[in-house]
């Protein structure tokens, strides 16, 4: 892949690579990377009601947050349905909701909708903040030397949990990740700021890695993405978010509670996000999957080529068809780029991947 070559996801240019899509997959497992995943999108409630309010509109429990945590949830459609994910933060006098990239809209018209101003006042800063994420087996000891935050303070931090730090003049908040099931933080700084805490980064010896190698990883821990293998016709359950603790089943009602409710105490849902492994050609995403009878059971959503796994995928696969079972994909001509349809092997494998 060329140098710094760009995608578009939801509007805005990202980086794909730096370089070799491989170094930066090694730096990761090695060393460290430094990411720019400034395309999510932030937004900043305070009042004495942001809690509340934030409560009614998402999965998780917000009110049982503390200063310095935080949590992963989904804001969810009347019907059940994931309209956004995200990330909530709760700083000492304030919470800030960390969008994913392409369900940052959907997430800001519920905002509009939903909150009255008066009893939580919002304010949307995805352009006046970026947020940099420093992952990988030395990202503690990055994070340390861009921020001063000690290497084992930020080694026993849970997922979720952030400090705030001042630092060559700018305030930036640090945040424990779980995004990769790897050690990672991510930054939240002022974009004016960005190009100094960059390079800090990279003197620290963090390779920087664009949204390729960040693809290959998401795919390998499991790690659904909306838009890609979860939208607005999924019902949590289905993307495993409650796994991901993204869903409390104690908390006081929530638009879309229902139906999240009645799945998890009464029945169960009809497909899941399940891991694949892959012979011959990588499919494209919406390859169908079928059973050894022909059957269609589901379809790919994220496909990648892992340097130390090979071809592996994410897939919506019906849930009567178990862990280890062998099954096709294929996919018609012009679908992967190719004048002629395709087709794979695919076998059924625990999620995360083991490796």
């Amino acid at each position: 892949m060329s140098k710094t070559a760009t995608t578009e996801i939801a509007g805005q240019s990202v980086v794909l690579a730096y370089g070799s899509v491989g170094a930066e997959y090694e730096a990761l497992h090695r060393r460290a990377i430094v990411v720019d995943r400034s395309h999510r999108g932030r937004i900043r409630f305070t009042g004495d009601k942001a809690a509340d309010v934030l409560t009614g509109l998402v999965t998780n429990d917000v009110g049982a947050l503390a200063a310095g945590q935080g949590q992963y949830a989904v804001a969810l459609s009347p019907k059940g349905k994931v309209v956004s994910d995200m990330r909530i933060l709760r700083t000492e006098s304030d919470f800030i909701t960390d969008a994913s990239a392409r369900s940052r809209d959907g997430w800001k018209a519920i905002v509009k909708k939903y909150v009255n101003p008066r009893l939580a006042k919002y304010a949307d800063e995805s352009v006046t903040t970026r947020s940099m994420g420093v992952y990988g087996t030395q990202a503690r000891h990055v994070v340390e030397q861009m921020t001063g935050i000690g290497a084992s303070a930020l080694g026993i931090m849970p997922p979720y949990t952030h400090a705030s730090v001042s630092r060559d003049g700018e305030t930036v908040l640090v945040i424990r990740s779980a995004d990769l099931e790897l050690e990672g933080f991510d930054v939240f700084l002022p974009t004016a700021a960005w190009d100094t805490f960059w390079q800090s980064a990279v003197r620290a010896h963090a390779t920087p890695a664009g949204q390729a190698a960040w693809d290959i990883a998401r795919v390998e821990a499991g790690r659904p993405e909306w838009g890609v293998d979860m939208d607005d016709s999924t019902i949590p359950q289905e993307a495993n978010l409650d796994a991901l603790n993204a869903v409390s089943y104690t908390k006081g009602c929530y638009t879309g509670q229902e139906v999240v409710a009645r799945v998890h105490f009464r029945g169960h849902v009809n497909r899941s996000l399940r891991g694949l492994t892959l012979a011959g050609a990588l499919p494209p995403a919406r390859a169908a999957l079928f059973d050894a009878t022909g059957k269609s059971v589901g379809e790919i959503t994220s496909g990648v080529a892992s340097p130390r796994l090979g071809a592996i995928a994410l897939g919506m696969v019906r849930r009567e068809v178990e862990t280890g079972a062998s099954l096709t994909a294929r996919w018609p001509a012009g679908a992967s780029g190719d004048s002629s349809a395709g087709e794979a092997q695919a076998k059924v494998v625990a999620l995360p991947f083991a490796g």
